[in-house]
């Protein structure tokens, strides 16, 4: 958890590429540290304002109109912040419990559910439905929409 809580230096920060990874992928410590930037839980509580501004920020730097003074650091924040919030195929916003980050802190309520001690029928019943709706809505939420299916 240490890795997770590190503040980031801009020595950290290799320079920034549209989509691309600040970890090298190519490492088992690169693809980790990919992992939990990825499954943050901070980049739940990013206000309208911070994502908005993160967007305009990778919206400057698409277009070659970056503001002076721009650090890479920076950028990769904005990257991630939007990342964390937006499907990359329909570029619409993941509902809160559906995001990356918000599978341990959301599917927690399902799990300690199905873990109460002396469980009835109904009770399981509940708790199996609430836990499988939750895993249904997040593979729809995160689905790789680049494709239309057979069935549509």
């Amino acid at each position: 958890m240490a890795l997770a809580a590190r503040k980031i230096d801009e020595k950290d920060c290799p320079k920034f590429e549209l989509k691309g990874s600040r970890f090298n992928q190519e490492t088992f410590r690169g693809r980790y540290r990919h992992f939990l930037d990825v499954t943050d839980p901070r980049t739940l509580f990013v206000s309208k304002k911070q994502l908005d501004d993160a967007v305009k920020l990778l919206d400057h730097f698409k277009n070659g109109t970056l503001p002076e003074g721009i650090t890479n650091k920076q950028l990769w924040e904005a990257q991630k912040l939007k990342q964390a919030v937006f499907h990359p195929d329909t570029e619409k916003k993941i509902f809160m419990p559906l995001r990356m980050s918000g599978v341990v802190p959301f599917g927690t309520i399902a799990v300690v559910g199905m873990l109460l001690p002396n469980p009835t029928l109904a009770s399981t019943l509940f708790w199996q439905w609430i836990n499988q709706s939750h895993n249904a809505c997040f593979n729809y939420a995160n689905r790789n929409a680049t494709k239309v299916s057979c069935n549509q």
